[in-house]
């Protein structure tokens, strides 16, 4: 599912406007963006937790020439499904 299929579905159950779903997934996405950008932890509940955590520094294998090189330590996003998604899925 695209954003835009996601955008019209929203629209659609919620009755109103494709824009005003837009405007309020746009929204949605930032606070997310902005809430992990300062390192919290954002959490919906029966849906799941995004976090940021911390990736070691590692070696890595440069793919054309088969050189070690080093790989620094990163921030990167998560995401962890909560059991009722894990349940709804399965």
């Amino acid at each position: 599912m695209t954003k835009a299929e996601l955008v019209a579905v929203m629209a659609k159950t919620s009755g109103g406007s494709k824009a005003a779903a837009e405007r309020a997934m746009s929204a949605f996405l930032a606070g997310i963006v902005d809430s992990l950008r300062k390192g919290r932890k954002v959490t919906i509940s029966g849906f799941g937790t995004f976090v940021v955590t911390r990736r070691a520094a590692r070696n890595g294998r440069n793919p054309r020439t088969g050189s070690t090189i080093k790989i620094p330590p990163a921030k990167v996003p998560r995401f962890r499904p909560s059991r009722a998604l894990k349940t709804v899925v399965r």
